[in-house]
This record gives structure tokens, sequence and C-alpha cells, in this order.
């Protein structure tokens, strides 16, 4: 495997860290009324979110779809699993929820983007947020 092969999962886990930050920054700032700013946050977390789907994908494709295992045992092992089937159905959830939802502020739809932003918001933070721990499983704690 090339050292690039590598590199994706780390490069990866820190898209989604980035995209974590963003969409932090980005709540942060609607509740502070900084709409400006909350739009910028938002715009660069998807930005980020899409340059991290297609790393994804070329990772999946240069391994030949060839996965890491989990090398955990015990309470972890369950952890790890639990944690890694709520991410995967929830990462393919959330994309036409990202879309709907930013399809609706680019079109001025501010309180329809607001009721799907109260749902879209804490699943694509949950997909962020658990997408750097399953690396963190994978590759540095086991």
């Amino acid at each position: 495997m090339s050292s690039f092969t590598e590199f994706l999962p780390t490069l990866n886990a820190c898209l989604n860290g980035v995209s974590t930050l963003l969409l932090s920054a980005g709540f942060i700032c609607i509740k502070s009324g900084k709409e400006k700013a909350h739009r910028g946050c938002m715009i660069s977390a998807f930005s980020v979110s899409v340059i991290f789907l297609v790393f994804y994908v070329l990772h999946k494709i240069l391994v030949k779809g060839v996965h890491t295992s989990f090398t955990g045992d015990g309470i972890w092992r369950d952890i790890y699993y639990i944690m890694l089937a709520t991410h995967i159905v929830l990462a393919m959830a959330i994309v036409p929820l990202v879309l709907r939802t930013l399809t609706l502020a680019i079109q001025g739809k501010h309180e329809k983007h607001k009721a799907w932003a109260k749902w879209t918001f804490p699943i694509w933070y949950y997909v962020s947020i658990t997408g750097v721990l399953v690396y963190l499983f994978l590759y540095q704690w086991f």
C-alpha cells in the first residue's frame, strides 16, 4: 500500500475534525445573531465535508473496498460497533438532509431552513464527531 493511501484515513479524520469545529462555530454564530458569520461557517463545513467525501471514496477505491478490522475487545468492541453502525446509517442520511437545509438557506426560506436545521445539525454534528472517533479507535487507540 502506498504512503498516500496510508495517509488518507488521517487526512479524512482531520477533515472531519475541521468540519466539527466549523459546525460548532456556525452554531455559536447563529445563536449570537451573527448570520453572515454563520453562513460562512456552514458553507465552509459543507465544503470541507465534500472534500472529505471525495477522499473517503478515493481511499475505498485505492484499497479496493478492504476495510480495517477493529482489534479491541470487551466493552470497547461493543462501543465501537454500536458507534460505527449509527455513524454509517446517519452518514448516509445526512447527505440529503444537508443538501435540503443548505438549499432552503440559499433560497432565503429562513423559517423552513431553521426547521430543517433543527434535525440536520445534530445528525451532521454526530456524524462528524463519530467520524473522528472511528479513526481514533481504528488507527490510534487499538
